[in-house]
């Protein structure tokens, strides 16, 4: 039995594209090679190879796109209860695999593995934290407006549609799904353009996000180059919206002048914190708050009115 251990071979993992629910290898077939992150002590200046990861092209982009603006109804038309339900086991299966993710972003990122726990738990906290606000934030931003007249005047907060994602690029995880759930947290879908030096640990949660209860299509997740594929996605007539917040200063001011062409929603790239608390403002940044007015009406025969 010894024998034939020391003689079996690792089975080497294999990265693939996270689109509908399935995983594609890029329709162009390409690759490209990802290495842990250089330290000082590296001669060469390279790290350590990891793997080779889909290098997505323009039509992987647009079948993600399809993919997200099919399940977009069925998303956008479940209750928030049931999406905070969903949310929260897509963290109970985060931390079934939490081991396999401490190394992954270990090596992504230049971690001790007690550091890369503490980033992982972290991770798998603020999916917890946007699962609880599913079904709260209408109430903190919507409510009943006071109108001078005979009418019910509601305003309720709906979620934008497609939302194109340039992830973190450093973050590798925390800051991805402190990307990524806030915006489906909210109703919408994403297509999602992970950290092109660090893509593992994205297409490893698409693993989760496929075994999980997660409708296939609300989260599409792309590797390769931001400046490949953000350009059609940013003009995409389909994509609704779009945060920058993975993408340089010069990509960013060229994805936003192709989204104003069609007037996306646009959350522009900032210095964020990722480890610190989160507030609402990713939620907010793609909700549309939709007013309805209704005349009250009269009861009996008195005319009294509600």
């Amino acid at each position: 039995m010894s024998e034939k251990s020391e003689q079996r071979l690792s089975v080497q993992k294999t990265y693939k594209l996270y689109i509908g629910g399935k995983f594609p290898r890029s329709e162009s077939g390409r690759v490209y090679e990802v290495t842990t992150k250089a330290s000082a002590a590296d001669a060469a200046g390279k790290g350590k190879w990891l793997a080779n990861a889909p290098l997505s092209s323009r039509k992987d982009a647009r079948d993600a796109v399809v993919a997200a603006r099919k399940a977009f109804g069925g998303w956008a038309g479940a209750t928030a209860y049931n999406r905070g339900q969903v949310l929260y086991r897509v963290a109970e299966m985060l931390e079934g695999r939490r081991d396999q993710f401490v190394r992954e972003v270990g090596e992504a990122e230049g971690l001790s593995k007690s550091k890369a726990a503490v980033v992982v738990d972290a991770a798998i906290d603020r999916w917890v934290w946007y699962a609880g606000w599913t079904d709260k934030i209408a109430q903190v931003v919507g409510g009943a407006n006071p109108v001078a007249g005979p009418y019910f005047n509601l305003s309720t907060p709906e979620p934008t549609g497609v939302v194109t994602v340039v992830a973190p690029q450093d973050s590798s995880f925390l800051g991805l799904v402190s990307v990524i759930a806030p915006v489906i947290a909210t109703g919408n879908t994403a297509v999602v353009i992970a950290s092109e030096k660090s893509p593992l640990p994205a297409l490893s949660l698409g693993e989760v996000l496929a075994t999980s209860d997660l409708p296939g299509g609300v989260v599409n997740i792309l590797s390769g180059k931001a400046a490949e594929m953000g350009p059609h996605l940013a003009a995409h007539l389909d994509v609704n919206a779009i945060d920058l917040t993975g993408a340089d200063a010069e990509l960013a001011r060229d994805l936003e002048i192709a989204a104003a062409d069609n007037l996306k929603r646009v959350l522009r790239p900032r210095t964020e914190d990722f480890t610190e608390s989160p507030g609402t403002d990713r939620m907010t940044a793609f909700l549309e708050t939709k007013t309805v007015w209704h005349p009250t009406g009269s009861l009996g025969a008195s005319g009294s009115s509600y």
